[in-house]
């Protein structure tokens, strides 16, 4: 759980001209002409053993000092969504952005579990990264570079980058195991997607699984704003995915009533008919080419991009990226933005799939300059800073041993018709203080995940698998 990077990054808008240099094993934060103060890696271990009290760290409805984000149970039962904003992740302009979109019978555990520790698994993969970096030099970039300072920085940004990498990588692989071994959750038919993003100054990181996204607004040439995508949804119907898959004897296809959703079926079951290719959990379809491996990119902010949006699946299945852009970026207030953008997502359901339930929605609205609104304006809004309370996953009480829920009723009747395989690049893909939200938002903890039951437009999961109940233990 490092909270240290060897490097120097430029910062955007608000922090520009403000320098890091920091030293393995601790955090030694500096700006140009400031004194030095350090804090080591032991005592940010410390601070993160109640993470409830953590400060900075928002993660139900509610606003940060640079983000909001929002949350709303949809009509499948449990709200099975997650989402977090930690600030001060680490010292001195880092943050940390992430959605998590569960599924299966346990989804609203795996995506708790996951929101709670793949922060916690970050931090430690990057300090044990680092650690094994020798003689990594301090930097300071500068209004100005000579050409063998320039190079210097080149090479200090490259292995931020690889660090980052390497860091994204091991963690996510740390939280499957981690899920795979949990005593008291079970992941075999159940999983999680995820989209983090980690903020270091002006350097941007992401690593992701599954199909919750990443998109930024900024603004072009001509001072208008654009969508820009900055994750790919990880699907079976991407070539490179459905053939990991096959290559591993899993089946990829779709059905004849829904023939644009490709999803992973085991080769002897018609089950569970992942629609995703990458996922935490689902160990049912780890050896069959689901993976958690996540991809990861790297990207340099400039003063033209304004802010990032985080969403669940259930938020881009009916507003486009552009759409999403548009109305974060006309919300009266930045800190209405998030839930403005669930409300347009619910009306758009009930327009464009009237007869299906709405999917669990839940968004996070990062703005890269670092401001927000006055607490005044945010009130105005519906929220109030009087009454904190937690939501679906805010329980400061909340235990990962507790997680021994009743299975619900499922359908096992389901009848597979193969309809296509799953070859082609789908929709929505780019080119190669915690408050309570309304009553109805709320998902009661007795709640059943009804998925598999009723009309539902794309769910992540067709059926169990007929053994899944009385499979052996790991």
């Amino acid at each position: 759980m490092g909270g240290c990077v060897s490097t120097s990054s430029r910062s955007t808008s608000g922090s520009m001209g403000r320098r890091e240099e920091v030293s393995p094993r601790c955090c030694d934060i500096r700006f140009c002409g400031q004194k030095r103060t350090k804090r080591t890696f032991s005592d940010h271990v410390i601070a993160l053993h109640h993470l409830p009290s953590v400060p900075n760290r928002v993660f139900t409805n509610g606003k940060s000092r640079s983000s909001c984000i929002f949350t709303q149970q949809g009509r499948k039962g449990i709200n099975q969504d997650a989402m977090i904003v930690w600030e001060d992740f680490m010292p001195e302009d880092v943050t940390f952005c992430g959605v998590f979109d569960g599924h299966g019978p346990h989804g609203h555990l795996v995506a708790r579990k996951v929101r709670d520790a793949l922060p916690l698994k970050l931090l430690s993969s990057m300090d044990s990264c680092q650690s094994r970096q020798n003689g990594s030099g301090q930097t300071c970039f500068k209004g100005s570079l000579e050409a063998a300072d320039l190079e210097k920085d080149v090479s200090a940004e490259e292995r931020l980058i690889s660090l980052w990498r390497e860091a994204f990588m091991k963690s996510y692989k740390a939280m499957d195991k981690e899920l795979r071994s949990h005593p008291n959750l079970d992941c075999f038919c159940s999983g999680s997607t995820a989209v983090s993003i980690v903020k270091q100054g002006s350097n941007l990181f992401m690593g992701y699984i599954g199909d919750s996204r990443a998109v930024m607004g900024s603004k072009d040439n001509n001072d208008s704003m654009v969508a820009i995508q900055l994750t790919v949804d990880l699907k079976p119907d991407l070539p490179r995915e459905a053939e990991r898959i096959k290559r591993c004897k899993g089946r990829v296809f779709a059905l004849q009533d829904e023939p644009e959703v490709c999803r992973v079926w085991l080769p002897f079951d018609d089950a569970p008919g992942l629609a995703m290719a990458r996922a935490f959990g689902d160990f049912c379809l780890k050896e069959y080419g689901v993976i958690s491996m996540p991809e990861f990119s790297h990207r340099l902010l400039t003063e033209k991009d304004q802010f990032i949006v985080l969403a669940s699946d259930g938020v881009w299945d009916v507003l486009s990226n552009e759409e999403v852009v548009e109305i974060v970026s006309s919300a009266p207030s930045r800190s209405s933005a998030a839930r403005m953008l669930v409300d347009s997502a619910a009306r758009e359901w009930k327009l464009k799939y009237p007869t299906s339930k709405m999917d669990d929605c839940a968004v996070v609205c990062f703005f890269l300059d670092g401001k927000m609104d006055s607490e005044s304006d945010y009130e105005e809004q519906g929220f109030s800073s009087a009454t904190i309370q937690s939501y679906h996953s805010g329980n400061a009480g909340e235990s990962d041993d507790s997680c021994h829920r009743s299975e619900p009723s499922l359908q096992r009747n389901f009848t597979v018709r193969p309809s296509e395989e799953c070859e082609g690049f789908g929709n929505g893909r780019p080119h190669p203080e915690e408050f309570e939200g309304n009553d109805d938002t709320v998902a009661g903890e007795d709640q059943n995940w009804l998925g598999l039951e009723g009309v539902t437009r794309v769910n992540s999961l067709i059926q169990l698998p007929r053994f899944s109940e009385e499979r052996p233990n790991p």
